[in-house]
């Protein structure tokens, strides 16, 4: 996995990063079912191509290179991948 979503994203879902994706990579986005009842958008880990553009267009801060993510939302690595199954 190259770019993981962590907690700062729970309630907030801000689809900037979304915008900027060039691999469609963050779901769900506003258009799809799912958007309203997620807690949270996930980054799919087959897909991401490591560009780093989400990460400068999230406003809080939620998204990291997986080797950045602060210990105490490790567990946000499979919770992305998770999503995907």
């Amino acid at each position: 996995m190259t770019h993981i979503i962590a907690e700062p994203c729970i309630g907030t879902k801000d689809t900037a990063c979304v915008d900027v994706c060039p691999v469609d990579c963050i779901h769900p986005t506003k258009d799809e079912a799912a958007y309203e009842s997620a807690e949270m958008l996930y980054i799919d880990p087959d897909t991401c191509i490591d560009c780093g553009l989400c990460v400068d267009e999230c406003p809080v801060s939620a998204i990291f290179q997986d080797e950045d993510l602060p210990e105490e939302w490790s567990k946000y690595t499979q919770i992305n991948v998770d999503y995907y199954k």
